[in-house]
């Protein structure tokens, strides 16, 4: 009998499928980081996580084109699988693991594929204490349960978290007042505040929510309601500077610069969230578990 992937309710992913494709993207990434190759990032990753990482690569090898000799390899361990029964594509599933680069937190690795042929590539990291995950729903067999971007019953649609953030970053609570306080909310905005003007400069920053078409944000329903949802946002800072001051440009801004720095210099990032979502009807807010932000072009002018 034919499982048709595009209609029929099955798991995203077995076990054995889910295994492997940890082991390869562990290898991989390991190699691609030694040697500093974006290209071969890119056969693992994408999303809002190939994003940050192929242009940190192709940064850190304008810097050094031999790589990085003293690299140590990450190893992941103690893989546990959260893996939804889903129908159409994309399908993804989640690897939570331990990581040796960060031995006091989990990695949450979300993969995805967009067709039966494609390869899973990773396309979220978040990294967070074990005892900041929530505890996930799951069927009577063991699967985890999806949470649709929109029409749910959460505070907030995970397909619209992007552009709530983005708001709330530009205008506080007039933007959105969904978000708890925290390092990434009240405490970025605190931040850019502090930042944002100094003797030799002033920056504006601008925020927005990333293409849906390439940046999908994945939900899982937790215990007792609410989700855990990975999303992601771009964001740009403008800084100009007073006239006979040189912008400071290092060299890895350098390697991913157009133009050149005489007065100005406009960083554009990419942000990936996880979050937890309560439901509409249980009040509390939304809090973040983990943020990691990362360059991905710079201007100069």
């Amino acid at each position: 009998m034919t499982v048709h992937g595009e209609r029929a309710l099955v798991p995203a992913v077995t076990k054995a499928e889910a295994a492997k494709t940890l082991s390869d993207f562990a290898r991989t990434n390991n190699k691609a980081n030694r040697a500093y190759d974006a290209t071969l990032i890119s056969s693992i990753e994408t999303g809002s996580r190939g994003a940050i990482d192929q242009a940190g690569l192709k940064a850190h090898h304008a810097a050094s084109p031999g790589g990085n000799p003293t690299y140590t390899p990450i190893k992941l361990t103690d893989a546990h699988y959260l893996i939804p029964q889903q129908r159409g594509w994309p399908k993804w599933f989640v690897a939570d693991v331990h990581s040796s680069q960060t031995p006091n937190s989990r990695w949450l690795l979300a993969f995805q594929r967009g067709s039966a042929s494609d390869a899973w590539k990773a396309s979220y990291l978040g990294v967070a204490p074990e005892s900041a995950l929530p505890k996930l729903a799951r069927d009577k067999d063991g699967y985890v349960e999806p949470v649709p971007v929109t029409g749910s019953d959460l505070l907030v649609q995970p397909a619209l978290l992007g552009s709530d953030y983005a708001d709330y970053l530009q205008r506080g609570a007039k933007g959105s007042d969904v978000f708890a306080a925290g390092d990434a909310t009240s405490g970025e905005r605190a931040t850019r505040a502090k930042d944002s003007r100094s003797a030799d400069s002033v920056t504006l920053y601008a925020d927005q929510p990333a293409s849906p078409g390439a940046f999908l944000p994945f939900a899982l329903r937790t215990k007792g309601g609410g989700a855990l949802v990975f999303f992601s946002t771009r964001h740009t800072a403008k800084t100009a500077y007073r006239t006979g001051v040189t912008p400071p440009v290092d060299q890895f801004v350098t390697a991913l610069m157009t133009g050149t720095a005489k007065h100005a210099v406009t960083l554009d990032q990419v942000s990936e969230q996880l979050v937890t979502v309560p439901a509409k009807a249980d009040g509390g807010k939304v809090r973040f578990l983990s943020r990691l932000v990362g360059l991905v072009a710079a201007r100069g002018e």
